[in-house]
């Protein structure tokens, strides 16, 4: 499986961006697709994630401001992300499990300034 990573950026607070990923290769049925982030000197910790049973899940920091989407005709996920505030800086990872493997992208840098 790849996954290739769009979109991120520089915006300033209280601004909007939004990550695209696509995926292609073997893509099970049961699986979920969704994103996380890593800042500088923490850990990559899970943003949102949305399954193919279409439940989704957030972080509670992102909650009410992030939205994820998925078009599983396309095999993409996108993540939209508002009211963006400087804690959001960090490289957002697209991830993939098909309940065996972990497949990661390449990583996108989000910059919030303040």
């Amino acid at each position: 499986v790849q996954l290739q990573a769009s979109g991120g950026g520089l915006v300033q607070a209280g601004g909007s961006l939004r990550l695209s990923c696509a995926a292609s290769g073997s893509i099970f049925s049961i699986h979920r697709m969704g994103w996380y982030r890593q800042a500088p000197g923490k850990q990559r910790e899970l943003v949102a994630l949305f399954t193919s049973e279409r439940t989704t899940t957030y972080a509670d920091s992102v909650k009410g401001r992030f939205t994820i989407s998925r078009d599983a005709t396309k095999n993409t996920i996108d993540l939209q992300m508002k009211s963006l505030k400087p804690e959001d800086t960090a490289v957002y990872y697209c991830n993939y499990y098909n309940g065996f493997l972990n497949y990661w992208g390449q990583g996108t840098q989000v910059t919030v300034s303040s």
